[in-house]
């Protein structure tokens, strides 16, 4: 078995060195030290490296012979992420030499020093592109343009034997969260993902100090993260927009864009503040003003009121002073703000309400703002909020409203790929629905369009395609403020005018 080892450690140096992970002239150093992680004595291939062996099945055969020969405990999954992440720890470059990379490609054009972290952050599995592959995606044509649709396959569920042995583990709080800048090169633990492989990218933004990296599952072209180095709370306020610009000056081709900072309306980590951004035109951005605004005293910037279910104020202009300082004005009324007649409460019980979910990126020459009104009230009717998916549509989406389906693209749990090819076949076989008991949710669902569509084996997978992304939608619309009504945009301008 020992042979065998051998082969796959010499597959993997080989791998390492093609995509341009590891120097040619490492090859002996970076085998001695698989070697040492494997506890092997002696290096005995007994055949030459195989190229273009992929990395998944090459890291497959190690986790094998490591489980089978006691190197590690048979954890399932978990555990072999933390062995193959050593592994590829090792071959992956120092983070200075990766900084100095990057900072020499810079210097050439920022996208090609994006292209080389990218593409680092792939080759050295950080970024399980395998797994990313998996994740179910296609596009809804609706009314406000072509949303996109993924259910998330890509990040693993817990395996039973893990979390069993995860609750003998002493519980650490090293690092403090998973985007905490002391992750770069953490080994992990059954409770805390691995990251020997991951390296992260000094920024200056806003005068503070914080890191650019990519999220390890990309929902989208080049998703990165940028993260402060300070485990410091989500706050959005006048130097988040500062920040913002700062980056897509930086990273012209890139968009950046900030999670609200209340729960229900933000992202699931409130704790570090972060944004996301990366190379991809969402709907969001695709969408057109559908009323012009004007704000005395910023005649250079120009506003409006998009066509998006969401409540967005677009701002453009060349001059980021002043973008900047508009933002803070709208973000700073609309904190304070409230209109009974809409549902919209700034405050309730000492609790407020009311923030932005901010988004930036180039328009040629100038830059550009969208500023998204969110508000988490909550009431009977509406417990989980009121401006957040609805019960009706819980049996699709449930989770929170955030900056990346802000902007047109659903993140939708795994649960939905088996419960949909279910469905489909009792769809088929006009069976009832309410018969099985993880189909019963979508039962009220399915009777709201069935109805209208004579459902055969060849064309009930995409009906269930349209009428996830048909929902989608509503879920963007249940998450305006302002509603698309003639009602709710002339709530929306009484408060452009309040401000």
């Amino acid at each position: 078995m020992s042979l065998n080892a051998c082969n796959h450690i010499q597959d993997l140096v080989e791998y390492a060195v093609r995509v341009k992970l590891s120097n040619p002239l490492d090859r002996t150093f970076l085998i001695n030290r698989l070697m040492n992680t494997l506890k092997l004595s002696e290096f005995t291939p007994d055949r030459a490296p195989i190229a273009d062996r992929p990395l998944e099945e090459i890291l497959g055969a190690l986790c094998d012979y490591a489980i089978e020969n006691g190197v590690i405990p048979d954890n399932g999954i978990t555990g072999r992420d933390l062995f193959d992440t050593e592994l590829m720890g090792i071959l992956t470059p120092l983070p200075s030499a990766v900084i100095a990379e990057f900072n020499r490609l810079y210097a050439l054009s920022p996208k090609q020093a994006t292209d080389y972290y990218y593409a680092l952050s792939c080759n050295s599995d950080y970024i399980r592109t395998y797994r990313v592959k998996k994740d179910l995606k296609w596009t809804y044509e609706g009314k406000y343009g072509t949303l996109d649709i993924t259910v998330n396959l890509s990040k693993p569920e817990k395996d039973p034997k893990a979390i069993a042995a995860a609750k003998l583990q002493k519980q650490s709080g090293y690092p403090k969260c998973a985007l905490c800048r002391e992750n770069e090169g953490f080994a992990g633990s059954l409770n805390q993902a691995a990251r020997a492989s991951h390296r992260i990218i000094p920024l200056t933004m806003a005068g503070q100090e914080w890191f650019l990296q990519y999220s390890p599952y990309v929902y989208y072209n080049e998703h990165c993260i940028a993260l402060s180095a300070n485990h410091t709370p989500m706050k959005i306020d006048r130097s988040s927009f500062v920040k913002l610009l700062d980056f897509v000056t930086v990273f012209p081709h890139y968009f950046l864009g900030s999670n609200a900072d209340l729960p229900i309306v933000g992202g699931s980590i409130l704790t570090h503040d972060h944004m996301q951004g990366g190379r991809y035109c969402f709907a969001m951005e695709r969408a057109e003003i559908e009323r012009p605004l004007a704000f005395r005293g910023f005649e250079g910037i120009r506003a409006g009121i998009v066509k998006w279910p969401l409540s967005v104020i677009r701002l453009t202009g060349a001059d980021k002073a002043e973008l900047v300082e508009l933002a803070d004005r709208i973000t700073n009324a609309w904190r304070g703000y409230s209109d009974p007649s809409v549902n919209v409460f700034a405050v309730t019980d000492g609790e407020p309400h009311n923030t932005v979910t901010p988004i930036a990126r180039r328009r040629g020459d100038d830059y550009e703002l969208d500023l998204v009104l969110r508000n988490n009230l909550t009431t009977p009717e509406h417990p989980l909020g009121v401006f957040h998916p609805h019960a009706d549509k819980h049996n699709i989406k449930k989770e929170n409203i955030g900056l990346i389906e802000v902007m047109g693209l659903a993140v939708l749990p795994a649960r939905l790929k088996s419960e949909m090819e279910l469905l489909a076949s009792y769809l088929v076989a006009g069976k009832p629905i309410a018969e099985n008991e993880s189909l019963a949710k979508h039962e009220a669902w399915v009777n709201s369009f069935a109805p209208n569509y004579r459902i055969t084996a060849e064309n009930v997978n995409e009906i269930l395609n349209l009428e996830i992304g048909r929902t989608f939608e509503a879920v963007l619309e249940d998450a305006g403020v302002y509603k698309c009504t003639p009602e709710g945009r002339a709530a929306f301008l009484r408060f452009a005018g309040s401000i």
